[in-house]
């Protein structure tokens, strides 16, 4: 069972993502490699500026957890790493669309450069409940 921590002997979430996150059942769990915003198609950078860039790398990123044999509410952690933080307001609205309830704990950073140009990337740990450990 996912349990999202809260605490106010530290700062409150100030966004769609909770202080902490513990897991306990029998499981595996799922470290998600930094997603871009691909096309997986076309292997291309998808056009449309940072809304359209933030909602492709969800959704590879929630291709790649489903894989997993997992699902969106069971995401963890995750981190975002933009390349601009001017652009995390838009990409935290998008982020909270995706996770909804019980939101993951979470880190964004701004950082000089992303593979193939991207102006945004997250990397996740997810809970596979119905995975060996």
């Amino acid at each position: 069972m996912k349990t999202c921590i809260q605490t106010d002997k530290a700062p409150a979430a100030v966004g769609p993502y909770s202080q902490a996150v513990t897991i306990s059942s029998p499981g595996a769990t799922a470290y998600v490699s930094g997603q871009i915003p691909l096309d997986p198609q076309t292997g291309e950078m998808v056009t449309g500026g940072i809304e359209a860039q933030t909602r492709q790398v969800l959704e590879n990123l929630k291709a790649v957890v489903q894989a997993c044999g997992s699902d969106l509410d069971l995401v963890l952690k995750v981190n975002i790493y933009l390349t601009d933080m001017n652009h995390f307001a838009v990409v935290n609205a998008i982020y909270g669309e995706y996770f909804t309830d019980h939101p993951p704990a979470r880190a964004c950073v701004e950082v000089t450069a992303l593979p193939k140009g991207a102006d945004v990337e997250m990397e996740a740990v997810a809970f596979c409940p119905g995975k060996d450990v």
